[in-house]
């Protein structure tokens, strides 16, 4: 039902840019400008389930593959059919709506008509009025929804608001202009043209410019656009919006409606990595970052998983396989495995596993300490020849320790007169460490010490 309030939104704010009367309706507008634009044609940009446009998809769909049966050199996108049609479909929502037939395929997320339906837990018996617009507000609210893998998020803000309605436009010129591509994908659209439309690439003369898509094609040929992960939608924002914390409503529509809550995404937190890319990596030009590198960060939690933890910051872009090289028992999913450069993927990663630990630990002197303590450890391999395989053991089994105490231990076994002003300065910082921060500390020691043998193997 937020969906309503989000098209209320947009709809006030169209009204003032293009000078519409206060009385000017959301009707007016379907009429107007989403009709029009979203149904009015053999490919639809937007679905809703069982809504008359939905039964007319289904005798589309019915139409397209008897066509494709037929292997007529013509595509079936490329044909055009009678828009009475459509019009007797738009006829038919309006009579819906008029006799108050509200359900889910009437009004966008809104509950099922019936009682033992999936979503009937939305249904109550107090005395609730939904006028007209209140309906039909809902299909312009979800017009504006963005889609990521894992369900949809709607944003009460209304330059987004206004980025997004300008994309529709030319999500109806990409799908006419690129064969075979299916409709009913709006939501997943906004996504793409969000970051797009946010991105220092955007040229205004040119809006389409650098829009391009890893299709994803069916066994009859059709393709579909790709589903964004949710991390890249919001690295955007907070190049756009650094200072924000902006709150979104999360939620799934599908046979059923799952809402996820309304998640504040702290986009200064976000925005971190950027930041601390420009401070640590400006010396080491092989592994810097570039910001689409780090847009495309894959993810450990899951949309959903990131919203289930109440809020959204650095925490929830914890990068996908970075436990893999965490020490084994640390935390949950944690393998211990041994860093290796292979080729310049691994770089990558390399990266953006320790920039996400040092926007994490934010404090510079973690990040010089670390790299002290894996310098020291590599430095008491090279001391004595003689002894190096047992020194290289005690630097492992350093390196693999899951506890505060254990790691001070270690470094008391392996303490000289050369490391001993470090390993202190260390275990200064350590006592003042959050407990959750440990492990982070001990796989950037990891990262460091990897990286510095690796470096330490190709220039010599």
């Amino acid at each position: 039902m937020y969906t309503s309030y989000i098209g209320k939104k947009f709809l006030q704010l169209y009204r003032e840019k293009e000078k519409k009367p206060d009385d000017y309706s959301a009707r007016q507008f379907f009429d107007e400008v989403l009709f029009p634009l979203f149904f009015d044609d053999p490919i639809t940009l937007m679905w809703v389930h069982n809504s008359p446009f939905d039964q007319l998809n289904k005798e589309d769909s019915k139409k397209r593959k008897e066509h494709l049966r037929k292997k007529t050199s013509e595509s079936y996108f490329s044909l055009k059919e009678d828009p009475l049609a459509r019009l007797s479909k738009k006829d038919e929502l309006y009579k819906k709506i008029t006799a108050k037939e509200i359900s889910g395929s009437t009004a966008v997320g809104f509950y099922v008509a019936d009682v033992k339906g999936n979503t009937s837990g939305q249904i109550t018996t107090l005395p609730v009025s939904y006028s007209d617009d209140d309906i039909l507000s809902s299909w312009i609210g979800q017009s504006l929804s963005i889609g990521l893998k894992g369900g949809y998020m709607l944003i009460d803000n209304s330059r987004i608001l206004n980025i997004l309605s300008e994309g529709w436009q030319y999500y109806r010129e990409f799908v006419s202009k690129t064969s075979n591509l299916k409709g009913n994908q709006i939501e997943t659209w906004n996504a793409h043209w969000l970051s797009h439309r946010m991105s220092k690439l955007f040229d205004s003369n040119t809006p389409l410019r650098g829009v391009k898509f890893d299709f994803q094609g069916d066994e009859k040929g059709v393709m579909s656009i790709p589903t964004m992960v949710w991390s890249n939608v919001v690295f955007n924002l907070s190049l756009n919006f650094p200072q924000q914390t902006i709150t979104c409503y999360a939620y799934f529509l599908g046979k059923t409606n799952d809402t996820l809550g309304f998640i504040n995404i702290y986009l200064p937190e976000v925005r971190r990595p950027f930041e601390w890319r420009d401070k640590v990596f400006l010396n080491q030009s092989e592994l810097i970052l570039k910001d689409k590198q780090i847009e495309n960060l894959e993810t450990f939690y899951k949309f959903g998983n990131a919203c289930k933890m109440g809020t959204i910051g650095l925490k929830a872009l914890e990068p996908a396989k970075l436990r893999e090289f965490m020490p084994s028992g640390s935390v949950q999913y944690a393998q211990g495995k041994n860093y290796k450069f292979t080729d310049d993927n691994s770089k990558i990663n390399f990266s953006l596993y320790k920039l996400w630990i040092i926007a994490m630990l934010n404090k510079t002197e973690l990040l010089q300490l670390a790299a002290d303590v894996a310098n020291a450890l590599i430095a008491l391999e090279r001391k004595n020849e003689r002894g190096k395989t047992t020194q290289t053991q005690s630097s492992k089994e350093l390196l693999e320790v899951k506890s505060l105490k254990s790691f001070i231990d270690g470094l008391t076994e392996n303490i000289s007169e050369g490391n001993a002003t470090t390993f202190k300065n260390v275990v200064e910082q350590l006592v003042k460490m959050p407990s959750d921060n440990f492990p982070l500390f001990v796989t950037l020691i990891r990262f460091e010490y990897a990286y510095q043998k690796h470096h330490s193997s190709t220039t010599n």
